[in-house]
C-alpha cells in the first residue's frame, strides 16, 4: 500500500519555531497586495478549462519565449512534476535524477514505478553536475531526466551549456527521454544579477516547470505550470490534469494574473532582498569559517552549509540539534533531501533581516555550544 515515503520534510508544514532558518522561499504576499482595490464579486465559481485560463498561460508563455498552446497550467509545481512522471514513467522504465534534491521529485518517479538512477553531487566539488556522469546512467529504458535550476536545496544552477550536453547524449542513447528541468527559483535572483534564461524553447524534448510558490511568494494559491514544446506530451498532461483535479481554482488562476500583471515590482522588492540575506548569510559564514563551510548559491532564498568534521560525527550532530531547538531556531537537515551528515539547508529569505540577525545570532551560540562540548 505503501506508495509514497515518509520525510520529515513535512515538518516544515506542522511545526513553526521562532526562527525558521528551514524554509526556501520569501515572505508571503497577502491577498490585499493583489487585490489593491479591485474586486472578485463577479468572477463565476465555475470549471475551468484543463489546460488551464488562456491569458495565463499566454502570460506565462511570453516570458518563456513559447507559445500560450505550450503551456499547462498545474495545481502547484508539485503537481507539474507528478503529471510528468505519471505520463512518462511506468514499471520498467528508468529516470535519471540527482542527489540531493527536492525529495517530492524523486517520489513521485518512485511511486509510478519507475526505476530511479541518482547521480550525487557533491558539496565539495560545489554541487555542480557533470554531463558525464548522468550519461554513464542513461540506458535505452531512460524515460525520464529530472533536474532543478536552481537546485533544491543547495541554489546552484545548471548552465545553458550543460542542458545541452544532456540533450545530445540523451539523443544518442535514449532519444524517446525528455528532460524535465523544475525552474522554480530561475527567477529569484540577487539584487541587479541577471535572471537566467528559461530552458523550455531549447528543445521540445525539454519540460521546464515551475510555481508561484518561491520567487514569487505565493505558496498558497497552489498554481504552477508545465511547458513542453512536444503536442503529444502536452496533450496527454492536459488529460492528466483532468483526470485528476479537472482544472485549477478559478479564484486561484485570477489571482496569478494579478500578481503575474505586477510580478517585475514584485521580483524586484524580493531580489533585493535576498541580496540582503545572502551578504548577511556570507559575513556569517566567514565568522564562523572553523566550525561551518557552505556552497555560495546562484539564485533562490537558500543555501547548504556543512559542519567541519569536529562537530560532524553522530554525537556532535545530536547536540547541535539540540542547542538549534533550545534557541528556537530551525534548519532543514541536509538529510531530507539526500545530502551526507552535516549538511543542512539554511533559508535567508523568510524573515525580516532584524530577524535573520538574531536567529544566525542564536545559530552562532547553538554551534558554540556543540563545539565547546566537543572540545
Amino acid at each position: 500500500m505503501a506508495r509514497f515515503p515518509k520525510n520529515d520534510i513535512m515538518s516544515l508544514t506542522e511545526a513553526n519555531p521562532r526562527y525558521d532558518l528551514a524554509e526556501s522561499y520569501g515572505p508571503n504576499l497577502r491577498l490585499g497586495d493583489l487585490l489593491d482595490g479591485q474586486r472578485l464579486d463577479d468572477l463565476p465559481l465555475a470549471y475551468g478549462s484543463a489546460a488551464g485560463d488562456l491569458q495565463l498561460r499566454q502570460i506565462i508563455a511570453d516570458g518563456h519565449g513559447v507559445g500560450a498552446e505550450d503551456v499547462v497550467i498545474t495545481v502547484g509545481g508539485a503537481h507539474a512534476l507528478f503529471l510528468t512522471a505519471f505520463v512518462l514513467c511506468g514499471p520498467g522504465d528508468e529516470a535519471v535524477t540527482t542527489a540531493p534534491l527536492f525529495p517530492q521529485a524523486r517520489n513521485v518517479l518512485d511511486a509510478v514505478g519507475a526505476e530511479v538512477r541518482s547521480v550525487p553531487l557533491s558539496f565539495d566539488a560545489g554541487y555542480r553536475l557533470d554531463p558525464a556522469e548522468v550519461g554513464r546512467l542513461l540506458s535505452a529504458k531512460t524515460r525520464l531526466v529530472s533536474l532543478a535550476s536552481p537546485q533544491n536545496p543547495s541554489g546552484v544552477a545548471v548552465p545553458v551549456e550543460t542542458i545541452r550536453a544532456l540533450l545530445d547524449l540523451m539523443s544518442a542513447t535514449c532519444p524517446e527521454a525528455h528532460l524535465l528541468v523544475d525552474e522554480t527559483y530561475r527567477e529569484a535572483a540577487y539584487g541587479q544579477d541577471p535572471v537566467a534564461p528559461g530552458m523550455a524553447a531549447l528543445s521540445p524534448k525539454i519540460i521546464s516547470t515551475a510555481s508561484l510558490s518561491k520567487a514569487h511568494g505565493g505558496p498558497g494559491l497552489r498554481l504552477g505550470w508545465a511547458i513542453t514544446r512536444d503536442p503529444a506530451l502536452r496533450e496527454q498532461l492536459i488529460l492528466g490534469k483532468f483526470n485528476t483535479v479537472i482544472c485549477c481554482s478559478p479564484v486561484d488562476e485570477a489571482l496569478a494574473k494579478m500578481l503575474l500583471g505586477r510580478s517585475e515590482q514584485i521580483i524586484s522588492d524580493r531580489r533585493q532582498r535576498l541580496a540582503d540575506g545572502l551578504t548577511r548569510t556570507a559575513a556569517w559564514i566567514e565568522r564562523h569559517a572553523r566550525f561551518v563551510e557552505w556552497v555560495r548559491p546562484d539564485a533562490g532564498a537558500l543555501c547548504c552549509i556543512r559542519l567541519k568534521p569536529s562537530l560532524s560525527d553522530a554525537a556532535a550532530l545530536a547536540r547541535f540539534q539540540e542547542a538549534l531547538a533550545s534557541e528556537g531556531v530551525r534548519l532543514a537537515d541536509g538529510a531530507w533531501f539526500g545530502a551526507e551528515a552535516g549538511v543542512f539547508r539554511l533559508g535567508f529569505g523568510l524573515l525580516s533581516m532584524p530577524d535573520l540577525d538574531t536567529a544566525l545570532a542564536r545559530l552562532s551560540i547553538a554551534i558554540d555550544r556543540a563545539a565547546r562540548a566537543t572540545a
